[in-house]
């Protein structure tokens, strides 16, 4: 929200390609969510084969969305692959061991 809004300054197409960048992000995590936890629980290989296939979906349907916002809708490109980075990288800081907490 801070991108799109930082985006939204300059032109209003371009808050609006930041913020469908990072909704695309959420909606692909979302997907993923729904491959994984949509059943209760089962063995490691069913689970491991789920995150297997939650991730291929989590990034076509990023490919299928990036497509869609910057071609078909013709927002400007770097709000919209900001919105992405920006949706992306707490993601990252999430799997980094240090940054999660031990208590």
């Amino acid at each position: 929200m801070l991108v799109a809004a930082g985006f939204a300054l300059a032109d209003t197409r371009s808050g609006l390609g930041a913020l469908c960048g990072g909704g695309v992000v959420a909606t692909a995590t979302g997907v993923l969510a729904l491959r994984m936890f949509a059943t209760g629980p089962t063995s490691a290989g069913l689970v491991f084969a789920r995150m297997i296939v939650g991730n291929m979906l989590k990034w076509g349907v990023i490919a299928i969305g990036l497509y869609l916002t910057m071609v078909k809708a013709g927002l400007p490109g770097l709000p919209v692959m900001c919105g992405v980075i920006a949706a992306l990288v707490p993601q990252l800081f999430g799997l980094h061991e240090s940054w999660v907490r031990h208590d």
